[in-house]
C-alpha cells in the first residue's frame, strides 16, 4: 500500500514538472497594435513592442496594422527598427475592412512575413506633400527616393517589385487577393490565431540573410499595451484636437493678463498652450501658416488700438482661418487640419480676442478719478446756505462747498472745481435732482 502511494506522488510530481517545462517551452508571440495614423507616437510604440519581443526571446511579434497612412520620415525609421529586429516581425492587415494605406504598405512589405485578413486592401503609397506644389524635377526625385526606399527591402524579401512600385508611382491599392497572386504577401489569414497556425515550421530568411524556423502553433499573445503617455499622445497628435486647445489656451491665457491675479485662467491656460505646441511639435508644421498666425494676431491689435469699422479684423479672421488650415503639412486628411475646426476656431478666436483687446485698450486709455476729482460735474444739494462758504451733500457725504453767488439751503448745486478739500460749486435749476 505504502509502494503504490509513493508511485504515486513520483508520477503526479512528473506529471507536474512536464507541464512546467511545457509551458516554459511554449513559443510566445508579441502582439503591437498599430490602429492609427503612423506618426511618431507611433514609432515609439513599435519599438517598445520590438524591445519587449528581443527581450523575451519571442518566437515573433505580430503586427496588426490598419493605417490610413502617416508621415515618411515615421515610416522610414520604423521600417529600419523593423529591418533589425532579432525576432522576426509578422505584420498581418486586420480585421476585416482594414487597410494598410500609404505609410503601411512600406510596414506590410518590410516584414519578414506579409498577411492580409479577407476584405483589406493595401497600397497607395505615393508620395505627397501637403500646401506646397513641386515643380516636375523636384517631385521626380520625390517619386525616385521614395520607390527606392520600397525597392531597397522589397528585393531582399523576394516579392514582386514592379506591382510595389506601381503603389508608389500610380498610387495603386490592391485586395488581399490581388496582393497574395501578384506575391506582395505570403498568405491570407482570418485571424491572428489560424496565421501564426499557418506559420508554423516555415523557414524564413531574415533581410540579414540568415534562415529562421517559425514556431508560432499554440503560441501565447503577449498583447503591447499603449502606455497612458503614449494613449495621450497618440491624441494629441490629431491636428484638430492640438488646434483647438492652442486656441483655448490663448484665450485663458490673454484672459488672465486682463485680470491679473486670478491664477487660474494663467495656470491652465500655459498648461494647454504647452501641451498643443508640444503636440504640434510632432507634426510636419508650414511655417509659413505661423507667419500668417502672426500677422492675424496684429490686425486684431490694430483694429482694436486704430478702429477700421471691422476691415483689419475681418483681415485678421481671415489670416487666422487660413494660417489654421494650413498650420500642418499632413500627408493624408487625418494628420490635416478640418476645414470645418479652422473656420470655427478662427472666428471664434478672432471675433473674441478683437473684443476683448478693444476692451482692455480703452479701459486704459480712460482716465481713473479718485478723490475729489471724481465729483466734478456731480450734482449735489445745499445743506445750509452758501454766502458764499458752507456744506453740501454730495454722494451722501458732507463736502465744504464755496459758491460766488449766493445759494439757499436746499438748493441743487453743481461741482466746478476742486480747491484742496473745497468744492466750488454752482446753482442748478430746481429742475435737477441730487445725486444722492
Amino acid at each position: 500500500m505504502k509502494s503504490k502511494r509513493i508511485a504515486a506522488f513520483v508520477l503526479t510530481l512528473m506529471a507536474a514538472l512536464a507541464c512546467a517545462q511545457n509551458s516554459a517551452n511554449s513559443p510566445q508571440v508579441v502582439v503591437v497594435h498599430l490602429d492609427d495614423t503612423i506618426q511618431p507616437v507611433s514609432e515609439i510604440y513599435l519599438d517598445r513592442g520590438l524591445a519587449q519581443a528581443a527581450q523575451i526571446h519571442a518566437s515573433a511579434v505580430l503586427i496588426d496594422l490598419n493605417t490610413p497612412g502617416g508621415l515618411l520620415d515615421t515610416t522610414r525609421s520604423m521600417v529600419s527598427k523593423m529591418l533589425a529586429s532579432p525576432v522576426p516581425v509578422i505584420v498581418f492587415v486586420a480585421p476585416s475592412g482594414s487597410r494598410a494605406g500609404s505609410a503601411g504598405f512600406f510596414l506590410l512589405e518590410a516584414a519578414d512575413i506579409a498577411a492580409m485578413a479577407p476584405g483589406t486592401n493595401a497600397g497607395a503609397s505615393h508620395p505627397v506633400i501637403e500646401g506646397a506644389k513641386l515643380g516636375p524635377i523636384m517631385k521626380q526625385k520625390l517619386e525616385n527616393d521614395t520607390s527606392a526606399f520600397l525597392r531597397s527591402f522589397v528585393s531582399r524579401r523576394k516579392r514582386n517589385v514592379d506591382a510595389a512600385q506601381e503603389a508608389v508611382m500610380d498610387s495603386k491599392s490592391y485586395t488581399e487577393q490581388e496582393a497574395l497572386q501578384l506575391h506582395l504577401i505570403d498568405l491570407v489569414a482570418p485571424d491572428n490565431r489560424a496565421l501564426l497556425n499557418a506559420l508554423d515550421g516555415r523557414t524564413i530568411t531574415r533581410f540579414d540573410g540568415s534562415t529562421v524556423i517559425l514556431h508560432t502553433r499554440g503560441a501565447s499573445l503577449i498583447e503591447v499595451e499603449p502606455t497612458l503617455r503614449e494613449k495621450i499622445l497618440d491624441r494629441m497628435v490629431d491636428p484638430n484636437l492640438a488646434v483647438l486647445i492652442l486656441v483655448i489656451g490663448g484665450l485663458l491665457i490673454y484672459l488672465e493678463f486682463n485680470s491679473p491675479g486670478t491664477i487660474i485662467p494663467g495656470a491652465l491656460g500655459t498648461l494647454l498652450l504647452l501641451t498643443a505646441l508640444f503636440a504640434l511639435n510632432l507634426l510636419p508644421i508650414n511655417y509659413i501658416a505661423v507667419m500668417l498666425l502672426l500677422a492675424a494676431f496684429t490686425l486684431l491689435i490694430l483694429e482694436a488700438k486704430f478702429p477700421s469699422h471691422g476691415i483689419l479684423a475681418g483681415a485678421g479672421i481671415i489670416a487666422l482661418i487660413f494660417g489654421t488650415l494650413t498650420l500642418v503639412e499632413g500627408p493624408i486628411p487625418e494628420l490635416r487640419v478640418h476645414v470645418t475646426t479652422a473656420i470655427a476656431c478662427g472666428l471664434a478666436f478672432g471675433l473674441i480676442t478683437a473684443f476683448l483687446v478693444r476692451i482692455a485698450i480703452r479701459a486704459r486709455e480712460n482716465k481713473v478719478l479718485t478723490g475729489p476729482q471724481a465729483l466734478l460735474g456731480a450734482i449735489g444739494l445745499a445743506q445750509q446756505p452758501l454766502a458764499p462758504r458752507g456744506q453740501i451733500l454730495i454722494h451722501g457725504e458732507l463736502w465744504q462747498a464755496e459758491s460766488e453767488t449766493p445759494i439757499g439751503s436746499g438748493d441743487p448745486v453743481r461741482v466746478c472745481a476742486v480747491r484742496g478739500l473745497t468744492l466750488l460749486v454752482e446753482r442748478v435749476p430746481a429742475t435737477h435732482t441730487s445725486a444722492d
